[in-house]
């Protein structure tokens, strides 16, 4: 018993040496290994490593993409002087180890303290180059390009990097609010008049092409109308030309029926002639025509 006591009881210390000069890093860390609180290695790649026991210890560091969201909107104001209400968020991550630690003690807190002041300067900043239009929708893309530079760059310091900046919210304060909303609808209701005014212009437009279309459709219907009627009388007084020539005794007999009958329509038709006038001729002698 007293052996086997004595080889668990050497275990244990096995153990415990090698757990004092062993560790292991994770394919999400980097490790800095201290001694008397300086740095003296940084293992990136994951695995087991070793240190020397007692005099150094190790630190692990996340190198994920976190998030530093804000606690609540910020205020800024625009070019126009109209304050804007904005929310937004960082993403970000630690890609030297030993700068961040020596920067701000490898706290994570502190660093995205320092990350929100960068981003809420170039904040203040762009914004005061920029219309409320621009900052809400116009150039909104721009400026999260841009403050995500600027504070990259500024992140660098402290051994991290700046994945993102995004504007989850900028909404207009109260007044603001109501300013806008009274601007936009009163280019509503100029936009409306204006298409009114178009439509009206447009219609009298097409009124008058209309009118024009039928006035010119009107006199070539009555000028072909009248071509054909010429055309018809022509060809009329040539048949009855033609007819003429051909008998013109009868048809100086038949143009004498014509008269008889339309002189003598009605009963209480009076006329006054002399007997011997020609209209008479035919009555007086039907043969009147060649002597027969």
């Amino acid at each position: 018993m007293n052996r086997i006591a004595s080889i668990a009881i050497g275990i244990l210390i096995g153990l415990t040496i090698l757990n004092s000069v062993a560790f292991t890093v994770d394919q999400r860390q980097t490790a800095l290994v201290r001694q008397f609180g300086e740095v003296v290695s940084v293992y990136k790649e994951p695995g087991l490593k070793f240190k020397l026991p007692l005099v150094q210890n190790v630190l692990y560091f996340d190198t994920r993409i976190l998030t530093a969201d804000t606690k609540q909107a910020e205020s800024f104001l625009t070019a126009e002087k109209k304050n804007v209400l904005v929310d937004s968020f960082i993403k970000w991550r630690v890609i030297d180890a030993k700068q961040f630690y020596v920067a701000v003690g490898g706290d994570e807190d502190r660093a995205a303290t320092r990350l929100r002041q960068t981003v809420n300067d170039g904040l203040r900043a762009e914004f005061g180059k920029r219309t409320v239009h621009d900052v809400v929708s116009g150039e909104r893309d721009q400026i999260m390009r841009i403050i995500q530079q600027k504070a990259d760059q500024d992140a660098r310091k402290i051994g991290v990097q700046v994945v993102d900046v995004r504007l989850k919210r900028v909404d207009l304060s109260e007044d603001v609010s109501q300013s806008v909303y009274g601007r936009m609808e009163a280019e509503r209701k100029r936009d409306a008049n204006e298409a009114r005014a178009a439509g009206a212009a447009e219609a009298e437009k097409i009124r008058a092409d209309a009118d024009r279309q039928k006035a010119i459709i009107i006199a070539e219907a009555y000028r072909d109308a009248q071509r054909i009627k010429g055309e018809g009388d022509a060809k009329a007084s040539a048949i009855y030309a033609t007819a003429y020539n051909k008998n013109p005794e009868f048809y100086a007999f038949y143009r004498s029926m014509q008269a008889y009958r339309e002189s003598f329509a009605s009963k209480s038709d009076l006329m006054v002639l002399d007997p011997s006038s020609d209209f008479f001729k035919y009555m007086k002698n039907p043969r009147a025509a060649g002597g027969k």
